[in-house]
């Protein structure tokens, strides 16, 4: 919308509509599913992943990947180590855990969302209230 972080990875594969797959995926490159999956979806490889689900699409699994589009239902946590989109038929039942982040009116995360901090500066101090003696 506003530009993304970076330019997703190609369609690669595709998962129909009336597929049903049972076990664990992993993908290099871009995966579109518009059907069933009972497994995790993890992206692999060198390059970042991108996974996009329809609106007819259903993983109940953990999804693992660089880039994740959503428009259908997930049963499982989402972690994007780049960006989450959720398009308004999305809906997500689970953590997402992203370092980027768009949501569409109508979308619905029932889980936290959490930031991924890419690293933490050494520089950060924690605050440490003191008791400085002050009675009222």
């Amino acid at each position: 919308m506003f530009g993304k972080p970076n330019k997703p990875s190609p369609i690669d594969s595709l998962i129909g509509s009336g597929s049903t797959i049972e076990g664990n995926i992993t993908f290099t490159g871009g995966l579109r599913i518009d059907g069933h999956v009972k497994g995790n979806v993890k992206a692999t490889g060198s390059k970042p992943g991108t996974l996009v689900l329809s609106e007819m699409a259903k993983v109940e699994g953990e999804i693992d990947v660089a880039h994740v589009v959503i428009n259908g239902t997930v049963a499982g946590p989402v972690r994007a180590t780049e960006y989450v989109e959720l398009l308004p038929k999305a809906r997500v039942t689970g953590n997402v855990s992203y370092k980027s982040i768009e949501i569409h009116v109508g979308a619905i995360v029932m889980g936290q969302l959490v930031y991924e901090n890419p690293q933490k500066s050494d520089k950060v101090v924690e605050f440490k209230p003191t008791n400085t003696g002050i009675t009222g």
